[in-house]
C-alpha cells in the first residue's frame, strides 16, 4: 500500500484523456478518496460508477474552487490546453489550493520549463511551477516530455509524401506515452513527498532519423529526412497552414531538441508507475493501423 493510499486525492481536468487515466489508476490501485475534478460532472458518470467522487470544478470559474478542494490533501493539476491563459487559470486553483489547506500538489509541466522568449509554449509552465514553488506548500512538478500520441497527428502526410522535415542537428526526443504520465501521476499522488522536480521520460531519446525508419519499417514506403534551418521550418509550416503561432511553438519544441533538452532519460516513469515505459518502437507497433491510414 502507498503511503497516501487513505488521503484526500483530487485530479484536475478528469474528463481529458490523462486526467481520466490518471483518476483509472489511483482507483487501481487501492485509493479510497479519488475526486475526479471537471467542468462537466455529467461527463464522468462512468468513473462515478467505479468509486471516484465527482466534483465541478472549473479554473475560470472562482466559485467553483472552494467547494471542489474542501477536505482535499493531496491535488492533481493537469495543466490545461488554453494556451496564454493556463497560467493566471493555473494561479487561481493553486491560490484556491492553498486557502483549502491542501498539503501537496503534483502538477504536468513541460521539459526545459523556463520563461525565455523563444521557449514556444513553456514560459506559461515555468510561471506555474514558480506560482506553485511560492506557495509554501510540498510539490512534485512533473516534466512530461513529448506524448508519443503526438507524433500521429502528422504521420500520415510525413508517410504519404514520404518526406520528414525537421531541424539541423537533432538530437533526439524521449517519447513518451499518456498513460505513462497518467501512471506516474497517480504514483506521485499516492507516494511523493517534499518538494521535487523530475523529467518524466521515454526509455530512450529517438532522433527524426530513427522515427523516419521505424515509419517506414512499419509501412513498407521510404521515409527521407529533410533537415531544414528554423526559418525555413518555420515558413514551410506555415505554407502548410499552421497558424503562426503554433508553428513557432513546433520550431522552438525542435530546437529544444537540437539542444539536447529533449533527449534526457530518467527512472521516473518507472519509480512511481512500477513499469518499464512503453518504448517508441512498442507504441508505433500498437498504432500501425493508424500509421497505414
Amino acid at each position: 500500500m502507498s503511503k497516501f493510499t487513505n488521503s484526500t486525492l483530487l485530479v484536475s481536468g478528469a474528463s481529458g484523456k490523462l486526467g481520466r487515466l490518471a483518476v483509472e489508476e489511483l482507483l487501481g490501485r487501492g485509493a479510497t478518496k479519488v475526486i475526479a475534478g471537471t467542468r462537466d460532472p455529467s461527463k464522468l458518470q462512468d468513473l462515478a460508477a467505479k468509486g471516484a467522487e465527482i466534483r465541478k470544478l472549473d479554473f475560470d470559474d472562482a466559485s467553483t474552487l472552494p467547494s471542489a478542494l474542501a477536505g482535499v490533501e493531496r491535488l492533481l493539476i493537469v495543466s490545461t490546453d488554453a494556451v496564454g491563459r493556463r497560467a493566471a487559470q493555473q494561479q487561481a486553483i493553486i491560490d484556491a489550493a492553498k486557502a483549502a489547506g491542501v498539503k501537496h500538489i503534483v502538477y504536468t509541466s513541460a521539459p526545459a520549463a523556463r520563461p525565455d522568449a523563444d521557449a514556444g509554449l513553456n514560459p506559461e509552465h515555468f510561471w506555474t511551477e514558480v506560482a506553485i514553488a511560492s506557495s509554501g506548500l510540498d510539490f512534485t512538478i512533473l516534466r512530461n516530455h513529448m506524448y508519443a500520441e503526438n507524433v500521429l497527428m502528422d504521420a500520415g502526410h510525413v508517410i504519404s509524401s514520404g518526406q520528414l522535415f525537421g531541424l539541423i542537428g537533432d538530437r533526439g526526443t524521449s517519447y513518451v506515452t499518456r498513460a505513462d504520465t497518467a501512471r506516474t501521476a497517480a504514483g506521485a499522488l499516492l507516494s511523493a513527498e517534499g518538494k521535487t522536480v523530475e523529467d518524466v521520460t521515454g526509455p530512450a531519446p529517438v532522433t527524426n532519423v530513427e522515427r523516419a525508419a521505424l515509419f517506414a519499417q512499419l509501412t513498407g514506403k521510404p521515409i527521407n529526412v529533410v533537415a531544414l534551418t528554423p526559418a525555413d521550418l518555420q515558413k514551410g509550416l506555415e505554407a502548410a497552414g499552421l497558424p503562426d503561432f503554433f508553428a513557432a511553438a513546433l520550431v522552438a519544441f525542435q530546437r529544444d531538441a537540437v539542444t539536447g533538452f529533449h533527449g534526457a532519460v530518467t527512472d521516473v516513469v518507472e519509480r512511481y508507475s512500477g513499469r518499464k515505459p512503453t518504448t517508441f518502437a512498442d507504441f508505433l507497433t500498437a498504432n500501425k493501423a493508424a500509421l497505414i491510414a
